[in-house]
Parts: C-alpha cells; sequence; structure tokens
C-alpha cells in the first residue's frame, strides 16, 4: 500500500511485551535490588499495565526466575558435557558460567536478606518452584558424579565437596566485586585457578 512504512517482517523486530518486562525487571532490579523492586514499577517501566505483566508472570518471584534462566550465563549445559572434551576444561567452562552468573545474580538477590520476612516469602516461593541457591552446587556436583562413573575421575572423589569449594569461590568473587563496585577478574583465568587448586587427577 502506498505510503506504508511497515516492511515484511518489521513486526517481529518489535520486543513482545514479555521480552519488555523482562528487560525492565533485569533494570530495575540490577539498579535497587529485588527487594525494593515492584511490579507496579517494572509494568511502568516495560510500557505495559501491570494486568497485562501479570498475564505473563504470576508474580515478582517468576520473574526473577525467568530472568535468571533466560537472562543469565547458561548454567545448563552441565548435562550435555559428561564424557565430552577434559573433565578440567569442563570444569573451567562451567566455573567461568558461575562466575558470570553470580556476578549479575548477586546484587539483586542480596537485597532479600534485608527483612526476615522477605526471605521468608522469597525462600518458600523458591521452595515452591524447585528452586534455590542450592542448584548451581546441584548441577556441578551431578556433572562430577556422572564423570566419576564414566571412569573419567577416581570413584574415591567427593564430588559434593569439589562443587561446593567452586561454587563459593565463584560467589565469594562476585560478593567482593558488588562491594568493591568493581567488575570481577577476568572469569576465564580465574576458572583456570580455581580448578587447578582443586587439585583433581583426572583418568
Amino acid at each position: 500500500m502506498a505510503g506504508s512504512s511497515s516492511t515484511p517482517g518489521s513486526r517481529s523486530q518489535v520486543p513482545s511485551a514479555r521480552t519488555r518486562i523482562l528487560d525492565a525487571a533485569s533494570a530495575i532490579m540490577r539498579r535497587d535490588g529485588l527487594a525494593r523492586a515492584t511490579t507496579k514499577e517494572i509494568a511502568r517501566e516495560a510500557g505495559c499495565s501491570e494486568a497485562l505483566l501479570y498475564k505473563h508472570f504470576p508474580d515478582k518471584q517468576d520473574i526473577f526466575l525467568r530472568m535468571l534462566s533466560e537472562r543469565s550465563p547458561r548454567l545448563g549445559s552441565a548435562s550435555e558435557l559428561p564424557g565430552t572434551g577434559t573433565v578440567t576444561g569442563n570444569l573451567e567452562s562451567l566455573v567461568t558460567d558461575l562466575l558470570e552468573f553470580y556476578a549479575q545474580t548477586f546484587p539483586i538477590a542480596a537485597s532479600i536478606f534485608s527483612s526476615t520476612d522477605l526471605l521468608t516469602a522469597h525462600r518458600e516461593a523458591m521452595t515452591s518452584r524447585g528452586a534455590g541457591p542450592q542448584g548451581p552446587v546441584h548441577l556441578l556436583a551431578c556433572y562430577l558424579d556422572q564423570e566419576a562413573q564414566r571412569g573419567r575421575l577416581p570413584q574415591a572423589c567427593d564430588t559434593d565437596a569439589v562443587a561446593r569449594l567452586l561454587t563459593g569461590a565463584a560467589l565469594h568473587e562476585a560478593f567482593l566485586a558488588a562491594y568493591a563496585g568493581e567488575p570481577t577478574h577476568e572469569a576465564a583465568a580465574l576458572a583456570h585457578r580455581l580448578v587447578s587448586a582443586v587439585g583433581l587427577e583426572p583418568r
């Protein structure tokens, strides 16, 4: 039609309401923390009504979870790694993801500790969804268990302890960065150092 400025596919370039809501939530939660972010503010930032927000997400906790799963480094790749590459190389890749994951999410999640009531509500919401801060440790331990079953790690390897040490180091790095107001160290190089320090003896 003459005078029309639309082109085939142009409509697909416009972010969906769901995408705008996640974009807005990410910006607000990183700036103000999870505790101070409200669905009203998120909807306003996304340019939509709260009613539309609730059509896509049941509550703020669900928005937070979707941000973790869709906007953070892909931790789920752990399930694809057993039996591929080298154990140390895979671990370094996973720890790099952990470092980036915590660097992005720690400033958001830390704010829930500002109130006992808020922490309790958040814990209950996460538990009802089968989620929580134990997730990264579980993913890493499961990866190590599968490598041990394949004979690529000694059967005596304490996979849970290794997972906790590496995950804890990544979380501590995020804490230091958030406290200092500075970015974390180069993730891949630090991941290499952490995995080397654990002293695994892959077969």
